[in-house]
């Protein structure tokens, strides 16, 4: 590649980083504020603007309860958001420990463990997620619990790897000569030499936790409530759409928006901490 494309494709890359900051901090702040954002209360009907296209007095229109579209959409950017961070909060705490474990110990531990994660990673992720969201009560807890779990797979079989390359390194061996101890050599070596990849695991991982949470909302799976996020909007709004589009059209936008905006912000920085990435 020419000089001159290099420098196109980082100014395009930075761009792109930029408007993605940019989508995640407007998400974040109909997050942590709705109510200084949206138009009206996520409750508040209006009988006499039912399905109502969108304009003036409702920017994204009405729903078939007569209900603003537009503040639905923001209220519902505090559940979405929530359940992507949280599921991937506790989904990468559990399978990074095992991968580190895992890979550390080695021998019997280590082919128990992964063994274990072969038949786990045998069920899609989804697939599990719903399973799991079926048997539980629908709440945020319990579709926290079941997008994390689905999760873990992942996060354990990479940092198992990491932590097998690290574990017989010169300084680790210093460490374990002087005499560390296993939880000593586990903080203060294994795990620091971890942090790039469970950093770009988990940002990336975000958007699906969002996509996932939204599936099973949409199945009617995840939290229904007098805020719902936007896989319920999908899903509310689903039997108006050859008459009422902007229904499921803005929750879709929204969510298409934050998830590709994660993805560019975890792949820009899956090439900022990869030296390999660097050198190219």
């Amino acid at each position: 590649m020419s000089a001159r494309k290099k420098r196109r494709a980082w100014r395009l890359g930075e761009v792109l980083v930029w408007l993605s900051f940019a989508v995640l901090a407007a998400v974040a702040a109909c997050a942590l504020a709705p109510g200084w954002i949206a138009l009206y209360s996520p409750t508040e009907m209006h009988g006499d603007a039912v399905l109502k296209a969108p304009g003036a007095a409702h920017w994204f229109g009405t729903d078939q309860f007569g209900r603003d579209v537009f503040s639905l959409v923001v209220h519902g950017a505090r559940q979405s958001l929530l359940i992507g961070l949280a599921a991937v909060l506790v989904g990468c705490a559990c399978g990074v420990s095992l991968g580190i474990l895992a890979g550390y110990a080695g021998g019997w531990f280590d082919a128990l463990a992964m063994r274990f994660i072969d038949v786990w990673m045998a069920i899609p992720n989804l697939l599990l997620a719903i399973a799991l969201a079926t048997a539980l009560p629908p709440s945020l807890l319990n579709t926290v619990l079941a997008i994390s779990i689905a999760s873990v797979p992942r996060y354990t079989r990479v940092l198992r790897g990491q932590a097998l390359t690290i574990r017989h390194r010169a300084f680790v061996e210093a460490a374990r000569t002087a005499g560390a101890s296993h939880f000593a050599i586990l903080r203060g070596h294994i795990l620091p030499h971890c942090v790039a990849p469970i950093l770009v695991m988990a940002t990336l991982g975000i958007g699906g936790a969002i996509l996932a949470g939204s599936s099973l909302s949409f199945l009617g799976l995840g939290v229904n409530d007098e805020s719902p996020d936007w896989g319920y909007l999908l899903t509310q709004g689903r039997g108006y759409l050859t008459v009422a589009w902007w229904i499921v059209t803005f929750p879709g936008l929204a969510i298409t928006a934050l998830v590709i905006a994660v993805n560019l912000l975890g792949d820009a920085l899956r090439r900022r901490l990869d030296p390999r990435q660097r050198l190219k």
